[in-house]
């Protein structure tokens, strides 16, 4: 069921925009549960996340005939009306070969998930000058997977596990599983040093602010910062290099960068938090990104049975240890 737009509100578009008309959409189970907030960013795609804080306070945005706080979840049979908003436009398609290179990194999938190895470079999801991201190619290469949604993220540098949801009750359960802990994540780093420290629980907490140019940055703070904890082993000796095993308990922007530089072990190649005079010297090796790759997943599925994913080594990251491999010494004679 639709209103009637504004007077002129069809017809009111800017470059990469289009207004919306007045539209109610029926909640079905398996949007269920999701909060309303949540909801309304994915269906007024590009309106700043202030804006849609805006249109619940002023009660632009009707659950039932009434006004709800952005912490509302709806529930079965919800009935929301979105008031007419001006939203980004959808631009050219993707690549058919981005696309179909895609779908050839998925690693498992069943009705309810989908496991991928992520490529470097690529983001998880399109904006910020992103046009395309791991949603929208395969998106776009399986229309099936139009519900398709982001279980947990990776920076756009980082290779490795990337769990997604085909349904919103997928989604719940495993938002669930992060929130209590129940989800073991396993990253490879190759940091900066000659790591002698054993096993060790890396607690310090972090602070995410915003710069001027929009960038996120994240610092230690013991006084504003939320909990964030890791835990960090040896796995490997690369002469002035340590590959270590990082395992965040914790899901914080940023985390294991920060504190692995927070400890003064910077994870190599990485221009925000790392060390500029290692980092030039890598990049001659060959290295183009900082190293960091998420390489296994494990959670239970909704019938208790242990999941468990891997991805293996990228490639570049594969050459780059091979180039600073140390040699083994001759024997004299």
């Amino acid at each position: 069921m639709q209103e009637k737009p504004p007077p002129g509100a069809k017809d009111q578009e800017t470059a990469g925009t289009t207004m919306t008309q007045v539209r109610k959409i029926a909640i079905d189970a398996e949007r269920a549960g999701q909060r309303i907030d949540n909801f309304l960013r994915g269906e007024l795609p590009g309106v700043p996340k202030g804006r849609v804080y805006r249109l619940l306070r002023k009660g632009e945005v009707r659950v039932n005939g009434g006004r709800i706080r952005a912490e509302y979840k709806l529930e079965e049979g919800d009935e929301v009306r979105i008031p007419p908003a001006r939203i980004r436009a959808e631009g050219a398609p993707p690549s058919e070969k981005m696309a179909t290179d895609m779908l050839g990194r998925v690693v498992y999938e069943d009705k309810r998930l989908l496991v991928l190895n992520k490529p470097t470079g690529i983001a998880v999801h399109g904006g910020s000058g992103v046009s395309h991201g791991v949603i929208e190619l395969l998106r776009y290469a399986r229309p099936d997977l139009k519900d398709l949604a982001l279980v947990h993220r990776i920076d756009r540098e980082t290779s490795g596990c990337l769990v997604m949801a085909k349904r919103r009750s997928a989604l719940r359960d495993l938002h669930e599983r992060f929130r209590q802990g129940k989800v073991e994540k396993n990253y490879l780093a190759l940091v900066v040093g000659n790591w002698q420290l054993g096993d060790q629980l890396i607690d310090a907490p972090l602070h995410v602010h915003n710069r001027q140019n929009g960038e996120r940055h994240v610092v230690v703070n013991s006084q504003l910062g939320k909990s964030a904890k890791t835990k960090v082993s040896l796995s490997r000796k690369y002469g002035k290099y340590s590959l270590l095993q990082c395992a965040p308990i914790t899901g914080r922007t940023h985390q294991i960068r920060v504190h692995l530089d927070h400890i003064e072990f910077p994870i190599l190649g990485d221009q925000r938090y790392g060390d500029d005079v290692a980092n030039a010297t890598a990049k001659k090796l060959g290295l183009k990104r900082f190293f960091l790759h998420a390489q296994s997943i494990s959670f239970a599925d909704d019938s208790g049975n242990d999941l468990h994913f891997t991805a293996p080594l990228a490639e570049d990251l594969e050459r780059f240890l091979s180039s600073v491999m140390p040699r083994p010494k001759k024997r004299r004679k």
